[in-house]
């Protein structure tokens, strides 16, 4: 694993897309994989089958664009982490080792060429607790600092027995864990405004993180857990409160496995500062702790911050501590312990 960070800002949450990789039918099996329509030197789009799934440009593969786009913001370290729609969780998991280990692999070699600027975080077949504790731990060996994982597999959430397996091992062998929305529900209500990203990232965040606490996970995993949620986490900080009102007057149904209210359990995990807008960064300090809130920007998809940290910057409500903690302190905590 590298060596713990010098450099003062951090952010935490961006993500990669190599420009091109094998024919994944026919290295990994099945069908229906995700492929890249190469439009110009700079522009791609990721397809799904003959479905236009998101324009992409070169500062997803090229490192010396992410980069300049670092200095320009003043971001002196990257976490890079994969894009989910490469998880595969839906498939078989020899199927999804393959391609785990494809997108791993390209990660590096995209991310080699910023030294220790770039972070790559790699991703895992979590629907095989097995094959993802040894794909985290060849990735580790390889060069990857940390892992990033969907927030459910399916109808498992991240109380599920075998993702718990999963995080107990990550807590074990010292990788941070990133936990990025995806798979969110659709239909006409949610299909519209991109709302399945306004109304349905916040929400499945927000599930997960009370599936951790609700579900006992924070009881049985090792404190030495290192775990983030990604954009801000969702929904869950601004009805913390209405969660601890329910675990009181109607234990009988929300208590579940936890052995004490939702909000003794926010020292236990980290969020990103995604948030956009101040007044919300202040809910976010005020609810989590300034020592667990990170940068994070979603960098270099549109829904992301630019430029990166705009939010902590324009916080005057912050001490200048305070402010160097939400830019790199804390990410030195989640990196590397």
């Amino acid at each position: 694993m590298a060596q713990p960070l010098t450099h003062p800002v951090v952010d935490v949450h961006s993500h990669v897309v190599p420009k091109g990789w094998p024919d994944l039918a026919v290295a990994c099996g099945g069908s229906g994989w995700p492929w890249l329509r190469i439009d110009s030197e700079r522009a791609a789009m990721i397809m799904v089958g003959e479905t236009e799934f998101r324009p992409i440009g070169a500062q997803c593969w090229d490192a010396p664009t992410r980069l300049a786009d670092m200095t320009e913001d003043g971001v002196d370290v990257q976490v890079v982490s994969p894009t989910p729609v490469f998880f595969s969780y839906e498939r078989p998991a020899d199927q999804a080792v393959k391609v785990a280990r494809i997108f791993n692999d390209l990660t590096l070699e995209v991310t080699a060429a910023g030294g220790d600027r770039l972070l790559p975080f790699c991703q895992v077949p979590l629907q095989d607790p097995d094959a993802a504790c040894a794909e985290v731990d060849r990735c580790l060996a390889a060069g990857h600092v940390g892992v990033e994982i969907g927030n459910h597999v399916g109808d498992r959430d991240l109380d599920d027995a075998g993702i718990v397996t999963f995080l107990t091992h990550c807590a074990q062998v010292g990788a941070p864990v990133f936990v990025h929305p995806w798979d969110m529900p659709g239909g006409p209500r949610l299909d519209r405004w991109m709302a399945r990203w306004l109304t349905g990232m916040p929400a499945e965040t927000h599930l997960s993180v009370l599936s951790m606490i609700l579900g006992g996970v924070f009881d049985k995993v090792p404190p030495s857990l290192r775990i983030c949620f990604a954009h801000g986490g969702g929904s869950f900080p601004f009805w913390l409160g209405r969660a601890d009102n329910a675990w009181h007057r109607r234990g009988d149904l929300v208590r579940g496995a936890s052995a004490a209210p939702p909000s003794s359990y926010v020292d236990r995990f980290f969020v990103d500062s995604v948030v956009f807008a101040p007044p919300a960064l202040r809910l976010l300090v005020d609810t989590m702790g300034v020592d667990q809130v990170l940068l994070g920007s979603d960098y270099p998809y549109p829904l992301g911050e630019r430029p990166v940290g705009q939010v902590i910057h324009d916080a005057d409500f912050l001490t200048e501590d305070q402010r160097a903690l939400l830019l790199g302190g804390n990410a030195r905590r989640f990196l590397y312990g």
